[in-house]
C-alpha cells in the first residue's frame, strides 16, 4: 500500500508528530483538523500521511501564536500569498521579542556590573578608565526645575522611546565640567536616560569614549560638592584636563532603604592633552 494511503491510530500520527493524541481530539471537536476516516464500529479516529503537511503547518501557527480562528480561515484558503502575509507578521513579532528580550539582557547586565562595582570598590580612591562612547537621551534642566517637573520630563521621553518600565533604562544627571573648574557644584543642566541598544539619530547626546575619571560619593547629595573638590584637588595633582560633562548615577538604589547608604558613581572625561 502506498504510504499517502496507509491509516494511522490517532496515537501513530501524534506520536509521529510528536503532540499528544488529546491535541489531536481537540482539533476535531473544535473543526480545525479533522481525521480521514472514523472507525464506525468504535468511533476510533484514523489518519493518513497525506495530512500530516495540514497539521505540521497548524502546528507552526500554534507556536507562531496565530489564534486558532485565523488558523480556520488560512485553512479555508491556503495560499502561498496568505501564507507570506502570516508569516512576514510573525517574523516581525518575532524581531520585536528578540529586541526586547535583548534590551532586558543589557539591563541586567548593567545592573550586573553595579553590583559587582559596589563588592569591589574602594569608596575613597578616585581613579582613571576608559570608556566607549555612548549615545543618550537627555532633558534640560537648570538650578530652578523642580522635582516633579525633572520627573514629567523623564517620564515623556521614557514614553516618546517606548519604554516598558522606567527599569528598561539607567538615568543620571550631568554637570557641564566648566561649572565644575569654577566651584559652582550645583549647575546641573541635564538629566541622561541611557536606553540599551540606542541607535545613533539627531538630538542624541554622544557621551565620549576614551579616559574618564572615575569617583564615588556614599550619602547625602549635599555632600557631593566636597567630593568635587577632591577630585579637582586630584586632578590638578597630576596634571588631568576635565572637559564636557561629569555624568552621575546612583548605583546602589535597589539594595538600599536608607540616603545614607546611597552611592553616586561619577565620571568625567579627560582632554587627550591630560598627563
Amino acid at each position: 500500500m502506498n504510504k499517502n494511503e496507509k491509516m494511522l491510530t490517532i496515537g501513530q500520527f501524534a506520536a509521529l508528530h510528536g503532540i499528544n493524541k488529546k491535541t489531536l481530539m481537540w482539533y476535531d471537536e473544535i473543526g480545525l483538523f479533522h481525521p480521514a476516516a472514523v472507525n464506525p464500529e468504535n468511533g476510533y479516529r484514523c489518519y493518513n500521511y497525506r495530512q500530516s503537511p495540514v497539521l505540521e503547518t497548524i502546528l507552526l501557527m500554534r507556536e507562531l501564536d496565530v489564534s486558532v480562528p485565523e488558523i480556520r480561515d488560512f485553512l479555508k484558503d491556503r495560499s502561498a500569498e496568505n501564507f507570506n502575509r502570516i508569516l512576514e507578521e510573525k517574523i516581525a513579532d518575532l524581531d520585536q521579542q528578540l529586541m526586547h528580550l535583548a534590551a532586558v539582557r543589557n539591563t541586567l547586565s548593567n545592573r550586573r556590573q553595579d553590583m559587582m562595582t559596589l563588592l569591589t570598590m574602594d569608596l575613597s580612591k578616585i581613579s582613571i578608565i576608559e570608556k566607549e562612547e555612548r549615545c543618550l537621551v537627555t532633558v534640560d534642566i537648570d538650578r530652578h526645575t523642580s522635582f516633579e517637573k525633572e520627573v514629567e520630563l523623564i517620564t515623556a521621553k521614557t514614553e516618546a522611546y517606548r519604554l516598558g518600565r522606567l527599569h528598561d533604562a539607567s538615568y543620571g544627571s550631568m554637570l557641564p565640567a566648566a561649572s565644575l573648574l569654577r566651584g559652582d557644584f550645583d549647575d546641573y543642566t541635564k538629566l541622561f536616560i541611557e536606553i540599551p541598544f540606542l541607535k545613533p539619530e539627531k538630538n542624541l547626546h554622544i557621551q565620549p569614549g576614551g579616559r574618564y575619571l572615575r569617583a564615588f560619593h556614599k550619602g547625602a547629595w549635599d555632600g557631593i560638592p566636597r567630593r568635587y573638590e577632591e577630585i579637582l584637588a586630584y586632578a590638578a595633582q597630576n596634571g588631568l584636563t576635565l572637559f564636557g560633562y561629569s555624568y552621575e548615577k546612583g548605583i546602589n538604589e535597589t539594595v538600599i532603604d536608607r540616603i545614607e547608604d546611597y552611592i553616586v558613581q561619577i565620571e568625567i572625561p579627560l582632554s587627550s592633552a591630560s598627563s
